[in-house]
């Protein structure tokens, strides 16, 4: 992690166009030679943060996911900007539509919930655990293979996870209502759960799948 000053600060963001701000300020911004530029504070005084800040978890994750081979942001710096009380991240995005915008168009929408459920499932055979997501952190990228953003809030492990795990992941994945709808309203389900079924291992596709069916049913 570099330290910066606040006028190399300035100059970085410089002509930027801010995405998301809270009231303690910027949060997101576009940069002007294209690339981002997250902003994360510490809220508590003390938390794991301290030890180990959320910017660099963020650059973390992305080489976790790389060697991973899924699809992620790539990672410019890490800084520490001391006089706005900030940590950032500066990388270039992964470009394309998130799931969720691209829910409104009716065309090919199985064939995306079908290769969502083999994402899915890859992540989780991959042990990606990620408890940020939702169809809003999920990129379509205009090469046809999806991939992950926001993934602060994430978790790579070198097994791949457990049942418990799994069902946890989907519960996180279920909170959002128009979400869920799209993903399971009328027949939707059985296809994304066919997408999810063809991405295990052959032991694991029919108990794992009998325990996602009872998880959507209670939903």
């Amino acid at each position: 992690m570099q330290s910066i000053d606040h006028s190399t600060y300035e100059a970085l963001r410089e002509g930027a166009h801010v995405l998301e701000a809270d009231g303690s300020g910027d949060k997101v911004l576009r940069l002007a030679d294209g690339r981002m530029l997250k902003l994360f504070r510490r809220k508590r005084l003390l938390s794991s943060a301290l030890f180990y800040p959320y910017a660099q978890r963020f650059a973390n994750n992305t080489r976790a996911l790389e060697l991973r081979a899924i699809p992620c942001p790539k990672i410019i710096a890490v800084y520490r900007i001391p006089s706005i009380h900030r940590d950032g991240v500066y990388y270039s995005p992964l470009e394309g539509k998130t799931v969720r915008q691209l829910q409104t168009t009716a065309e090919e929408a199985n064939a995306l919930r079908f290769q969502l459920g083999g994402f899915i499932a890859r992540l989780h055979e991959k042990g990606v655990y990620f408890r940020s997501l939702h169809f809003g952190n999920v990129v379509l990228t205009p090469e046809n293979t999806l991939g992950l953003i926001d993934i602060a809030d994430l978790r790579c492990q070198t097994r791949a996870l457990s049942d418990s795990k799994r069902l946890r992941n989907f519960a996180h994945l279920l909170r959002y209502k128009e979400d869920r709808q799209w993903l399971l309203g009328a027949d939707a389900g059985d296809t994304f759960l066919e997408g999810y079924r063809q991405g295990l291992p052959a032991n694991r596709q029919t108990p794992m799948i009998e325990r996602l069916r009872q998880l959507v049913t209670d939903r």
